[in-house]
């Protein structure tokens, strides 16, 4: 499972002109399922982004979580981000998750989600989706489960 994080003051998905999913300050979780991801992966992808401490503390260390903060977490499934671009100029996504597959884990990733945090919303699963978001710092880092 993989994850693009950002730290942002604000973000929504907006899907045929209709807001589906916003935060405020928090993060803003861009999602790949590979192909081999299951109940583990979910859980350890959860800790890292509640627990991953991309947040100023008072000396303006990024010493805080998002756990810490309270802040927003908006998740957006992104195939994409499991493309092998190694070679060639088309990538290719066999790395990726079937669309089943994928389903199942982000939705699962989504449960656990807001079963541990208050403010977690979600893109639309399959869609064409508009992400705007206002990067704070800019402030992004990959997170990879194996």
């Amino acid at each position: 499972m993989i994850s693009l994080i950002q730290r942002v003051q604000s973000a929504r998905v907006d899907v045929e002109g209709r807001t589906v999913g916003a935060i405020g300050g928090g993060l803003l979780a861009l999602v790949a399922v590979q192909p081999n991801d299951g109940e583990a992966q979910t859980k350890r992808m959860l800790e890292r982004l509640l627990g991953y401490r991309v947040f100023a503390d008072d000396q303006g260390k990024m010493n805080r979580s998002l756990a810490d903060t309270g802040g927003g977490l908006l998740l957006v499934s992104q195939f994409t981000l499991a493309a092998d671009t190694r070679s060639g100029m088309r990538p290719s996504f066999t790395s990726a998750a079937t669309p089943e597959h994928g389903r199942r884990w982000f939705d699962r990733l989504v449960e656990r989600a807001r079963a541990a945090h208050p403010g977690v919303e979600i893109g639309q699963f399959g869609a064409h989706m508009e992400v705007h978001l206002v990067n704070d710092g800019p402030v992004t880092f990959w997170l990879e489960v194996p």
